[in-house]
């Protein structure tokens, strides 16, 4: 190994407590383990709870970069920005997505996908005039879209890398959910 490879594995990982993950006791819908996963990491105090690594796919390249989880509803997962934004053009050309959200002080991730929406223009404008830069004037560039996901995956971190990982897909109308191996090898 190299000296990079040696002092990368020396660091450390994730704390000694960390909560447990019982994929046997996970809730049939996974908007709600994840709504209670975000809740404990803004009880934490954790930095920036709402923050996501959000991917597109740019010519069928992923391309991620990061972003604020505006709201979670029946609709989906929202972020906002402009149409005409290198994220934007890049959904209008291919409507998927993936977010990343990981609480490193719980050892936490989730990772949701699907397909996006563009929301309605007062959705987008009240968002636009939530911002702390908003002077009055509107913004008809401005766009909220929703992830509506088809899948999640919890990961539950263990000091022993013997990570809990719980996979949703969605089937019809309904969730199936069950634990996510990795094959040997």
């Amino acid at each position: 190994m190299s000296e990079l490879a040696d002092r990368l594995r020396a660091l450390p990982s994730f704390p000694e407590d960390m909560p447990d993950l019982d994929p046997d006791s996970v809730p049939e819908n996974p908007a709600v383990l994840f709504l209670d996963w975000l809740e404990d990491a803004i009880a934490s105090g954790a930095r920036q709870p709402h923050a996501m690594t959000f991917q597109t796919l740019d010519g069928g390249a992923p391309v991620g970069r990061t972003l604020i989880l505006k709201d979670l509803d029946a609709r989906g997962l929202h972020v906002s920005t402009h149409r005409t934004s290198r994220k934007g053009e890049q959904l209008a050309a291919d409507p998927r997505a993936a977010m990343t959200f990981f609480w490193r002080e719980s050892g936490r991730q989730v990772q949701v996908g699907g397909g996006v929406v563009a929301l309605d223009e007062a959705t987008s404008q009240a968002d636009w005039a939530s911002r702390p830069s908003y002077d009055g004037s509107p913004n008809p560039d401005w766009q909220v879209y929703a992830l509506q996901p088809a899948w999640y995956e919890f990961t539950q971190s263990r000091l022993d890398r013997k990570h809990v990982r719980v996979g949703y897909r969605r089937e019809g109308g309904a969730w199936t959910h069950g634990r996510v191996t990795t094959p040997a090898g």
